[in-house]
């Protein structure tokens, strides 16, 4: 059997891994290490958790133990599609380069560019980016990559799902064409074949595993069910989720529960939560420093179960997670294959649930069609969605009628509001004793149907005086047209000429204005 003393691996390296403990190198590890070596480019294949990380890390430390970085320009490049996995490979880098003098740098977003433009100033050997952060660095004119000697694709398909080919495919032409390219993938979907006809030269092709095959080593199960209610369907997945993790146990030492929706990881977690269950989320919207506690709690055994996204599908190395539950069926099949990859790693047994609803019904189909095998059936655990009804804790408190009791008891007691409008107390009339006598009593006010009749008989009356009000408004008119014949009323015949003459005022302009006022002028 091959060990890694076989390899030609620089002896300060081997040290470290025989440091760490281990002898034997993965099928991966054991294919790809000596084309590495040799300098050729490199087209590794393989599920995930089979060790790719390894394998390019070994022999770019080897081959990098020649010659010294220079300011800015690094020499080597490794591209990653998440924080998390950049972090996970530059924790690799310090394992295996620990008995080196070779430096490396992390530029991740979620850092201050303070200090991540400290570390390239000063010259790093190994550069390990995720590409948006890397281009922000490259066009800040803070990093030049035309001394890069080996250049690493780590995860290029998750690359693919995250829309960052653009970003890889403008990295590959900042780079030298002579340059050596280590690319690795757990699926060749075409775009991913075009990019390695394109930039890689005649490239060793390394394939460990059938293409989207599933490990052996993990167990995988369906648990399908039917909600009651559609709007139900959220709330019963949970409980069905409870009952399978109570069920399995003891062990079920750890466990990655996967959500398709950020906000269904928030939910989810807290749901468990408030059934004690010790569980936190961890997905592409927290803070990076949240993000790494986290993980890192889950890593120590703090954290019993981590409810995440597809960001942390990818790459992540917890070597003893011991059960996956996807909580959400993935609505693309190669995600299937990086979620229950995360259980059953390096030879270990592990265990994959899947909850289905009739609606990924397709889904289904798609996944069991890449994996080329049926997913076993599982029954649903027995009394998970018994006396699961209004009622259910997790929900709202005012949703599950909670507290009503209380709230009515306290309306009861609680003395009526005040209208604002009413007058004061004071103010308010008194009530009187009832009158001794019809003589005393008091004018009663007109009921409706009396005050419409009256209504209608002022009407009745105004129609029949029409005619009149008519005839005395004709003679008030012809009044009016006789006495304006006359010259002046009310000043006899002693009458001045000026008053019964007629005037017109005629325009004039600005100019005319200002030299003398306007005049009339006789009719």
């Amino acid at each position: 059997m091959l060990k890694f003393s076989d390899l030609a691996l620089d002896p300060r390296v081997l040290q470290a891994v025989i440091d760490t403990g281990y002898e034997t190198p993965t099928p991966i590890q054991e294919q790809a290490i000596p084309f590495a070596l040799e300098g050729r480019d490199v087209l590794g294949i393989a599920q995930t958790g089979t060790g790719k990380t390894a394998s390019f890390t070994l022999p770019m430390i080897t081959r990098l133990g020649r010659g010294r970085a220079r300011a800015r320009m690094p020499r080597s490049l490794v591209l990653c599609p998440t924080r998390e996995l950049a972090a996970q490979v530059a924790e690799n880098f310090d394992t295996y380069a620990k008995h080196t003098k070779l430096t490396k740098a992390l530029l991740i977003g979620g850092v201050s560019f303070g200090e991540q433009d400290k570390l390239i100033d000063r010259g790093v050997d190994v550069l390990i980016a995720t590409p948006g952060r890397l281009l922000d660095h490259f066009e800040r004119g803070k990093l030049l990559l035309t001394g890069v000697e080996i250049m690493v694709v780590d995860e290029a398909d998750r690359m693919l799902d995250m829309g960052f080919i653009p970003d890889i495919e403008r990295i590959f032409q900042l780079t030298p064409f002579s340059r050596q390219t280590l690319f690795f993938s757990a699926t060749m979907a075409p775009e991913i074949e075009r990019i390695t006809k394109t930039f890689l030269t005649n490239p060793a092709k390394v394939e460990v595993a059938r293409q989207n095959s599933t490990s052996a080593t993990i167990e995988q199960l369906l648990v399908q069910f039917t909600p009651s209610r559609k709007d139900r369907s959220f709330t019963e997945k949970r409980a069905v989720l409870r009952s399978l993790i109570k069920g399995e146990g003891e062990a079920c030492t750890n466990a990655i529960i996967f959500c398709n929706r950020k906000m269904d990881v928030d939910v989810v977690a807290k749901s468990l939560k408030a059934h004690g269950f010790n569980a936190a989320p961890i997905h592409g919207d927290l803070e990076q420093s949240q993000r790494m506690k986290t993980l890192d709690a889950f890593r120590d055994g703090s954290l019993h179960l981590l409810v995440a996204s597809d960001v942390a599908a990818r790459g992540l190395d917890i070597p003893a997670v011991s059960h996956v539950f996807n909580f959400d069926v993935p609505s693309h099949p190669e995600d299937y294959v990086h979620r229950i990859g995360r259980t059953g790693r390096a030879g270990r047994l592990g265990k994959a649930y899947s909850i289905a609803v009739p609606n990924d019904e397709k889904y289904l189909t798609a996944i069991e069609s890449l994996v080329k095998q049926a997913i076993p059936r599982a029954e649903v655990p027995e009394g998970a969605l018994s006396g699961l009804d209004e009622s259910s804790s997790d929900r709202p408190r005012e949703a599950r009628g909670e507290g009503r009791g209380k709230s009515r008891e306290r309306d009861r007691n609680r003395k009526p509001k005040r209208d604002e409008n009413a007058p004061p107390a004071s103010m308010e009339p008194i009530a009187q004793p009832a009158p001794e006598s019809v003589a005393e009593a008091p004018v009663m006010a007109p009921r409706r149907e009396d005050r419409r009749e009256e209504r209608r008989e002022d009407r009745r009356t105004e129609r029949r005086d029409e005619p009149a009000r008519d005839e005395r408004r004709s003679e008030r008119r012809d009044d009016r047209r006789d006495r304006r014949d006359h010259a002046v009323v009310g000043m006899g015949d002693h009458v001045p000429d000026f008053i019964l003459r007629s005037f017109k005022i005629t325009a004039v302009t600005q100019d005319e204005a200002e030299d003398e006022p306007a005049t009339g002028t006789d009719g």
